[in-house]
């Protein structure tokens, strides 16, 4: 059964855990790289990850031996370095990959599709009804897909210098979240 409340609580938490708007700097920052992405195919790989994850993801991570705690340690240590890189302008990830690789390192995961976004998703399924969590799941891709799209106008009308401060501050808050991931599951690693 629908409820547009769930809908609306299940949509704001994962909005708030993909947060494809505090990615922009490092959207931008692949493009300034050369790195190009396909903002459709992006999308969909993230979607089908997603989904991948609400009905099978404790299985998989357990068939690979992988629990969730070293799963989002691994997510939390690959943002790590993409904030590294954003502040202090020092190039970790060799760029050795197809044209478009980024479209899946670091844009699917671990930026879209990360520990934080596949974790979460895991313990809405648990609190909301699957329906709810579907509709919510397809509302923030939706958006991500937009925001994908629409790039070159975000640049526009930041500038160089918008761009720049952005990169820095959100490699900052990068960074910080990185650390969150890591510390709130480390633990988790040793029991």
């Amino acid at each position: 059964m629908i409820k547009l409340r769930e809908i609306a609580s299940a949509f704001v938490v994962l909005f708030a855990i993909i947060d494809i708007t505090g990615s922009i700097p490092i959207i931008l920052d692949l493009k300034a790289k050369g790195r190009s992405f396909k903002p459709a195919m992006a999308t969909l790989i993230s979607t089908a990850l997603i989904f991948m994850f609400l009905f099978l993801g404790e299985a998989v991570l357990e068939l690979f031996g992988v629990n969730i705690s070293s799963f989002a340690v691994a997510g939390a240590l690959v943002i790590f370095v993409i904030a590294v890189e954003m502040i202090f302008g020092v190039e970790i990830f060799k760029d050795d990959g197809p044209a478009d690789a980024a479209t899946i390192v670091p844009l699917v995961f671990p930026l879209i599709a990360g520990a934080g976004t596949l974790t979460t998703v895991l313990s809405l399924r648990a609190e909301y009804s699957l329906l709810n969590v579907t509709i919510a799941i397809l509302l923030n891709m939706g958006l991500v897909y937009l925001v994908l799209k629409h790039m070159h106008w975000v640049e526009k009308i930041l500038g160089k210098g918008g761009i720049y401060m952005l990169r820095k501050f959100f490699g900052i808050i990068l960074l910080a979240m990185s650390v969150k991931l890591f510390a709130s599951n480390i633990t988790g690693l040793f029991h």
